[in-house]
């Protein structure tokens, strides 16, 4: 179990604690211990939190899985965004658990994920399903908005980020488009349920 949050750690080992045919082997605060961890109790199964210090469970997972490509790996966030859960399931994750889930929904994940298949989160596999067919948002278009997130108007985007004011505005237009929505601070507010403005994790 990875979590930076002693509470979470604590509240999962109860509820793994109490299956007859589960044990919890090891709890790691952050990715760089998650890793040593790892290494040493070769886990059927671990539960990754994303977002913690010195490393993140994106960057966890993606070497825990450089090391051991039949390691099955449960995200644990609070993160429903569809880009957030689409990053992690192409790094790997066998299963995707936002951590509101019920605690019958977390054992089924792991015995699900043990199994070789995948679980994912209903709430979060409905977003994914809307999503399929919209167009993803260029990587400039992110930092664009991400700027704009930040309170930049379009001359101070165009600024750091070194083009146009015109080139801003262009970029927003199809910011708008993409995402569906009426105004710039709307635009904001979808990317960052969407877990569009969470790339860094």
């Amino acid at each position: 179990m990875v979590d930076d949050h002693p509470m979470v750690r604590a509240g999962i080992a109860a509820v793994i604690s109490g299956q007859p045919d589960m044990a919890l082997v090891a709890e790691a605060g952050d990715g760089i211990e998650a890793l040593a961890l790892f290494e040493q109790h070769k886990p059927d199964v671990t539960l990754m939190d994303l977002q913690m210090p010195r490393m993140n469970g994106m960057a966890a997972m993606g070497e825990m899985l450089s090391r051991d490509p039949s390691a099955r790996i449960v995200v644990l966030t609070t993160y429903r965004g569809d880009v957030q859960a689409l990053r992690a399931l192409k790094i790997g994750a066998s299963g995707y658990l936002l951590k509101n889930a019920l605690r019958k929904e977390l054992v089924a994940a792991v015995h699900a994920v043990h199994g070789g298949k995948r679980f994912i989160a209903p709430e979060v596999a409905q977003e994914l399903s809307l999503r399929l067919t919209d167009e993803a948002l260029s990587p400039r278009e992110v930092e664009v908005i991400g700027e704009v997130a930040a309170g930049g108007a379009n001359k101070q985007v165009a600024d750091r980020l070194g083009v146009s004011e015109e080139t801003v505005k262009t970029h927003m237009k199809s910011i708008l488009v993409k995402l569906g929505a009426s105004d710039r601070l709307q635009a904001v507010v979808i990317a960052m349920r969407r877990g569009i403005l969470n790339e860094q994790l």
